[in-house]
């Protein structure tokens, strides 16, 4: 028991170990403390510490990873990524996305290593391999990171991007010293409290683009003693014509989902967690279930969704297909079309014209 508490505390480590930045913070704002950190709005469940996650995790039967195989994934030709006239969408794992519109390429929360962790030797290990590398990407223009929990902003990856090209990068207050400490120029990183936003030209015509950070509710963290130093968030995303939102890592509250569809939507896609819920009792706070998920897709007033973290990591305790099942359930309880939110397909591209269905054929 002794060894396998000490392998579980290492391998653990790597999402919950979550870092300080150098930002002045705007004390009016209501989820920001007095010590200069971060706080949830409304009521949320009382703080838990790491160590009772350690004893949550050894007495809870975890996600069985041999049922990876079941994950739908398909081939994808980087060619097909390159064109300027793109109009679509790519899931490369978990909270990875590239949205493409209008000569306009955004990527969300990249994590292309092969764990969720501060080291390469343990953490959560990735049970799907992402359908291209780094080196494959198309120009990127833009990139939005939701917070520095490990398998949503992995240093490796923001350098290994870096190294080949030199977007933007869209982050939370706090959160672009990382950036800058994996080599990122620190001209082109732009922090953002919640509600402020950023408009700049992007792409290869220099069509505008806005980015808004959103509230969520979360929590950050990627060491012991720095938890809520650096803050979280969802986003909004105007590419020209088009508006996409990125949910990142959250709780459910109605209200706001709702003040996000009111103020910045409605949006024609969202891009909204489904995966790492299980046990409730332990990740409600902090982690949407496949019907809660649903409840934001209307919140926000989305045409249409696009489910994200799951199928990547083995994070949580629900089996590895159980999001899409119940996502599908969700959907016929609300009476909406199987289209208007689904689980994707690993490396397949989906179209963005709002006059195509999300099905898009191979040139």
């Amino acid at each position: 028991m002794l060894r396998f508490t000490a392998n579980l505390l290492i391998s653990l480590g790597g999402i919950t170990l979550l870092a300080c930045g150098g930002q002045d913070v705007l004390p009016a704002a209501p989820h920001h403390t007095s010590d200069g950190h971060f706080k949830n709005l409304g009521n949320t469940s009382k703080k838990r510490s790491f160590f009772s996650f350690i004893w949550m995790r050894m007495n809870t039967d975890w996600v069985d990873v041999t049922e990876a195989h079941q994950v739908p994934k398909e081939p994808l030709d980087p060619d097909q990524l390159t064109s300027q006239q793109a109009q679509q969408l790519t899931w490369l794992g978990h909270s990875c996305f590239l949205v493409q519109t209008d000569g306009m390429n955004v990527l969300t929360d990249p994590v292309f290593s092969d764990r969720a962790s501060p080291v390469s030797f343990a953490g959560p290990k990735r049970y799907t391999p992402t359908p291209i590398n780094v080196a494959q990407l198309p120009p990127i223009h833009a990139v939005i990171i939701s917070h520095n929990h490990y398998d949503h902003l992995d240093v490796d990856t923001i350098s290994a991007i870096e190294s080949k090209m030199d977007p933007l990068w869209f982050v939370p207050l706090k959160n672009g010293p990382l950036l800058v400490d994996a080599g990122v120029d620190a001209s082109r990183v732009i922090e953002l409290d919640w509600w402020q936003s950023h408009q700049t030209p992007l792409g290869f015509h220099s069509r505008s683009a806005t980015f808004i950070a959103t509230p969520a509710q979360h929590w950050s963290a990627r060491g012991l003693f720095d938890r809520n130093e650096m803050l979280w968030s969802s986003w909004a995303v105007y590419l020209g014509d088009f508006r996409f939102y990125f949910g990142g890592d959250t709780g459910y509250q109605s209200k706001i989902f709702k003040e996000i569809g009111k103020r910045v939507g409605p949006f024609d896609l969202g891009i909204i967690p489904i995966g790492a819920y299980a046990p409730r009792e332990f990740m409600a706070p902090s982690h949407v279930q496949p019907e809660e998920s649903v409840l934001i897709h209307l919140d926000i007033r989305s045409r249409r969704s696009i489910g994200a973290h799951w199928g990547t990591f083995p994070l949580t305790a629900e089996p590895v297909m159980e999001p899409k099942t119940r996502l599908k359930k969700a959907l016929e309880h609300h009476s909406l079309h199987k289209q208007s939110f689904i689980a994707p397909v690993l490396g397949k591209r989906y179209s963005l014209d709002g006059e195509k269905t999300w099905g898009l054929q191979a040139p």
